[in-house]
């Protein structure tokens, strides 16, 4: 923290190039100063003369009072720079937050009993403390992001904000820029500094939903920000460091995207730490009738409907369905029958319904019980999968399909043998 004074270039104590650059500019003498504020070094201010033994004490205590000034003003500049930088994600995390509000006054809570839910919740409850990264798989439509809002919820970082992005619906070209931000002039149209939601999400939780549709020259740059937990903006060189806790989800089989060398084995591998399978509609069929009664009372409320009933027929044809689409095709179809309903018996237009009903082939039927009916078969075969007696036998399946099949609903053996 003390002033040096070089009475002449010394090859020893400097490398090549500075005794190279300095000696080529005629330097003979030099002093350098620790620019020091509150204890802290923030550089150094170097000078040079071109005549040997050329400062005296009483210029090297002027020019140390001119490094303490120049070092407050290198402080302030510091700060002020980390102020806006701390304005800019406030003001962008605010206009997130209040999208967020919106989106949130008819949010969705999570509706069922089934055993197959439960096994789901059972597992968000596991994992939540934790700060483990989450892979949650299932088709589309069957409620993924409810879950993750679930993990969120019951962890450690409850009280900080829930980031969420669809990398299926931002294009190729912004993704990068709207997953890490962008620096100003970093691109053709960056008219301004951008905070990315990995920012917005420091000391909380992002959720990726449809990971599997990230580029491949972007997962490299992404798997770096989940190892390291640092990152740079796009057009900046400065690393900035999160503190972030990741869900992600995806409808797709990323395994077989990695033999298809669409998808990085690296990247898979520090997403499926703690993966959850989420069951499609139709294999909680009895969860069909609360979902039913919670959309007609949410978009009755919301179009100021007085609904009070739903025909016991029209409730088992929707029990039947096996629903492709998952909860978001049961929501629009509750929702387009409300908007038809004229009086206060709820009018499903279950026509839309019937044909595809009667041209349902029989392994969906059987498949409507899922894990349900497989735990019962698994207790009365003792857990015994193959052989004649088995429970891939007794349901006209492969033994390997079974056995995947278990895989995916998290069905153990062991537990029912």
């Amino acid at each position: 923290g003390k002033p040096v004074v070089l009475d002449r270039p010394n090859p020893a104590t400097m490398n090549s190039e500075e005794h190279h650059r300095v000696a080529s500019e005629g330097v003979k003498s030099g002093c350098l100063m620790p620019l020091i504020s509150r204890d802290r070094v923030l550089g150094v201010l170097a000078l040079g003369r071109l005549t040997e033994n050329a400062f005296s004490q009483n210029e090297i205590e002027f020019l140390a009072q001119v490094a303490g000034q120049i070092a407050i003003a290198v402080e302030n500049a510091l700060a002020y720079s980390e102020i806006a930088d701390l304005r800019d994600k406030l003001a962008q995390e605010k206009l997130y937050l209040e999208d967020e509000i919106r989106g949130e006054m008819d949010s969705e809570g999570i509706v069922g009993q089934s055993s197959a839910l439960r096994h789901v919740l059972q597992l968000v409850d596991t994992v939540a403390p934790s700060d483990s990264t989450v892979l949650l798989l299932g088709e589309t439509g069957t409620g993924k992001e409810l879950i993750a809002r679930a993990i969120h919820d019951r962890s450690r970082r409850k009280e900080r904000t829930f980031v969420k992005l669809n990398c299926a619906a931002i294009p190729t070209g912004l993704l990068e820029s709207e997953l890490f931000g962008h620096e100003k002039g970093a691109f053709t149209g960056a008219i301004s500094q951008k905070i990315g939601r990995l920012d917005l999400a420091d000391k909380g939780t992002l959720f990726l939903d449809e990971v599997g549709d990230i580029p491949l020259e972007l997962q490299p740059k992404l798997l770096r920000a989940l190892q390291e937990r640092e990152f740079e903006r796009l057009g900046s060189t400065r690393t900035k460091k999160v503190d972030v806790r990741l869900v992600a989800a995806t409808n797709r089989d990323l395994e077989k995207m990695i033999a298809d060398h669409h998808f990085r084995s690296d990247l898979y591998y520090r997403l499926n730490v703690f993966p959850i399978q989420i069951p499609p509609l139709r294999e909680r069929p009895e969860d069909i009738p609360l979902l039913v009664r919670y959309f007609t009372q949410k978009y009755a409320r919301r179009m100021e409907k007085q609904i009070e009933s739903i025909p016991s027929g029209t409730m088992k044809k929707l029990t039947r369905w096996h629903w492709p689409g998952n909860i978001r095709e049961l929501e629009n179809l509750v929702e387009r029958a409300v908007i038809l309903t004229r009086g206060t018996v709820l009018q499903v237009p279950v026509s839309d319904l019937d044909n595809h009903i009667a041209a349902k082939p029989a392994a969906v039927v059987r498949d409507l019980n899922g894990r349900d009916e497989l735990l019962r078969i698994l207790k009365e075969t003792r857990g015994r999968v193959g052989g004649s007696n088995g429970a891939a036998a007794r349901m006209g399946v492969k033994r390997t399909t079974l056995i995947s099949r278990m895989k995916k609903l998290g069905i153990d053996t062991r537990a029912v043998s």
